[in-house]
């Protein structure tokens, strides 16, 4: 297990225990869905909830002693729609942190509607409010969200595929519609996770309710297998996610 992992470990400990011993409520920056694993699998002195400002994020804050952390959502908007860039989340994420901002203080960035909406800690909402003009060579408004569309809010409605089998490859090809080679090289590159941590096996079969990402093509939710077709394939129901 990687120093960067053990460290992050220690200080969620630490908020625990001050939670605990204190009677206060303590929260960590956000983590990442394989240190969120990592969570679920220590025993703390107050247990925690998980926050990442709606129902649907990845990117979620440990919060010891209470419900919520303090996040907010600032919808970063262009100035000029009709002379915009298409832009990624690549270049939103790599504006952000030009500001001198760490990862973990930043959570999900949604891109809907020609807009990004970026759920960060409220202790930095001030400094991207005031310094991001500029996202590539589009420029752009900062302001907080006070309605945020049900696109971002809403999980993707449940969607029925069919599979070769529950095997790991076979879903990630019915979720992407890729061929089984392009399957086993997302593998070989190590692109493949579930929940936050590395899919070392391609033939492993996922739980209900697994999150299943591949870096660079997006996510999904398996939620379980519906049954063989008359061709002998197998109906799969997933929630894909985009990138």
């Amino acid at each position: 297990m990687d120093n960067e992992l053990e460290l992050t470990k220690k200080r969620l400990a630490e908020l625990s225990r001050r939670a605990y011993d204190r009677g206060i409520c303590t929260f960590s920056e956000f983590l990442t869905p394989g240190e969120q694993t990592e969570l679920g699998r220590m025993r703390l002195a107050e247990p925690c909830v998980l926050d990442g400002g709606y129902s649907e994020a990845e990117r979620r804050a440990a919060v010891f002693g209470g419900e919520r952390a303090p996040i907010c959502c600032l919808e970063i908007a262009p100035a000029a729609p009709k002379f915009a860039e298409e832009l990624t989340h690549r270049d939103y994420l790599g504006s952000l942190m030009g500001l001198g901002l760490r990862r973990s203080v930043l959570g999900d960035i949604v891109l809907a509607e020609g807009r990004a909406y970026v759920f960060c800690l409220e202790s930095v909402a001030g400094h991207i409010e005031d310094g991001l003009t500029q996202v590539r060579r589009t420029n752009v408004r900062v302001r907080r969200a006070e309605n945020l569309p049900e696109s971002v809010t809403a999980p993707p409605e449940e969607t029925t595929l069919t599979a070769a089998s529950e095997r790991l490859d076979a879903l990630v090809s019915a979720a992407f519609n890729l061929s089984r080679a392009e399957s086993a090289r997302l593998f070989e590159a190590e692109r493949v996770f579930v929940n936050g941590l590395p899919a070392h096996s391609a033939s492993s079969r996922p739980e209900e309710g697994d999150m299943v990402s591949v870096r660079g093509m997006g996510r999904f939710r398996f939620e379980g297998a519906l049954g063989e077709t008359r061709k002998g394939r197998l109906r799969v129901s997933l929630r894909i996610y985009g990138k």
